[in-house]
């Protein structure tokens, strides 16, 4: 593979072969941070339509042509990402790149026949990321659901500390409270953000929380627990599930909450998946009928379940669905949305946890194109955007001597609008404090405004 570091500042030669849902997201995120894009669909209007609102190249024909990636001058490429509906095209697609250019591959691979053998794909199609939205999106469902207070969690440290958004009660106790105040609490977490009113604040020790808080803060999974016990907010995980749609996403879904000992219910109108899915889940209650029959919902118990996630097609249909349930029940609702749009709408519906299958795609992307540009002194091990898309929070693995290795935090020049989060030493979690450094073979977790990081050393000044 080519060596990528001399293009750091430039950036990366990408060739993006389908422009759906996911292609386009990565070519409007790529696009912003100076790589050189190529795009390639079969739709010449949909080429023509990204090539022109992005700004990048375009290319009409199918990526798994030989003579289309050498027009897309394939040769020169630092990475190419295949996304098409197809799976088996995508496979095709990045074997042929390899074969001609012998760069970084990455290929969405969705069909749940594949599902045990991705890591044997991977290894000998010589590809470097295959991903899977639907089984990453169910995943990040029922974390939500091991924990319903929470309206989002992040994972990291491979599950070792978590990054977990809630909203404060009405007279709960944190209300009027400053956050120097959860020394009180005993517990170990640093508060994140805070989205008040549609603002962000990244705070310190003076800010004050108000009900109605949207609130982010990591800590391992086990501080969390004692920390909401603590400020008497519900921990347990949900016991039963109501599911909307059979589709791949629901079977994904309900395979892992069926291993999480939650009893589940899912709603299919298609006689023909009913059946094939009553098969493959042998523990869940599947049901023929209209997911958005309201007699019908309230006939399974929608009133008395503990939590309902309709997983339509249609964005409008999982906004009523959620919305139904909540005006009938406790519930903890999870609504998936597949637009990208009007966010401020959304977030002021009240929808509670809301998911975006074709981000939780593209962070990985970008976590691995940022990973392919960094120096040799750190790698990214994850990323996500946070506060919709307002921060990035990083998980940095440290691979050698830096500029921030040994140094106390307190002496680093760090950038404003930055938290260093967390700190995983062999496998220990350590919310940082002034006086602690970074350690070379650390895992630090950075929380911040600033985009584009892709160095430990992007956090100074």
């Amino acid at each position: 593979m080519k060596n990528p570091f001399s293009k750091s500042v430039q950036g990366l030669k990408i060739i993006i072969v389908g422009c759906g849902k996911v292609g386009t997201t990565l070519v409007e995120r790529l696009s912003k941070e100076n790589h050189h894009i190529t795009i390639i669909d079969q739709r010449a209007d949909v080429v023509q339509r990204v090539a022109a609102t992005y700004d990048v190249m375009g290319i009409t024909g199918n990526g798994g042509s030989f003579s289309v990636q050498i027009e897309a001058d394939i040769q020169s490429a630092d990475l190419f990402i295949a996304v098409t509906e197809s799976d088996e095209l995508n496979l095709l697609c990045c074997t042929i790149a390899k074969k001609v250019a012998n760069c970084a591959a990455i290929a969405r691979v969705r069909n749940p026949d594949y599902i045990d053998e991705l890591s044997y794909l991977r290894g000998q199609l010589g590809i470097s990321l295959i991903i899977n939205p639907e089984w990453d999106t169910a995943t990040e469902i029922a974390r939500l659901l091991r924990l319903p207070t929470a309206l989002g969690i992040n994972s990291f440290a491979k599950g070792h500390a978590e990054l977990v958004k809630f909203r404060i009660p009405k007279n709960n106790v944190l209300c009027n409270m400053p956050i120097s105040g959860l020394r009180d609490f005993k517990t170990d977490l640093l508060v994140c953000g805070i989205e008040r009113e549609g603002k962000l604040i990244i705070p310190d020790g003076l800010d004050v929380f108000a009900e109605g808080d949207a609130v982010s803060f990591l800590a391992t999974p086990v501080n969390t627990q004692s920390f909401f016990k603590q400020i008497g907010v519900d921990t347990h995980q949900v016991r039963s599930c109501m599911i909307i749609g059979g589709g791949t996403m629901s079977f994904y879904l309900a395979k892992q909450l069926e291993d999480m000992n939650i009893n589940v219910k899912l709603i299919e109108m298609d006689q023909k998946k009913c059946e094939e899915l009553s098969l493959l889940l042998p523990k869940t209650l599947v049901i023929h009928g209209d997911g958005s029959d309201e007699e019908l919902l309230l006939e399974e118990g929608i009133e008395s379940i503990e939590s309902f996630v309709p997983l339509t097609g249609l964005d409008e249909e999982n906004i009523l669905l959620t919305l139904f349930a909540k005006s009938c029940s406790n519930t903890k609702v999870i609504t998936k949305i597949n637009r990208t749009t009007f966010h401020n709408v959304i977030d002021s519906m009240d929808l509670g946890s809301v998911i975006y299958p074709r981000y939780v795609t593209t962070e990985a992307i970008i976590g691995y194109v940022r990973a392919m540009q960094n120096s040799i002194g750190s790698n990214i091990e994850t990323l996500y955007h946070i506060f919709d898309n307002r921060a990035e929070a990083i998980e940095f693995k440290i691979e050698k001597d830096s500029t921030v290795v040994g140094v106390p935090l307190m002496d680093l020049a760090l950038k404003d609008e930055l938290l260093v989060a967390c700190i995983n030493r062999d496998g220990k979690i350590m919310i940082p404090r002034g006086g602690d450094m970074i350690m070379a073979g650390d895992r630090v977790i950075i929380v911040t405004t600033h985009t584009g990081f892709k160095d430990i050393k992007d956090i100074l000044k």
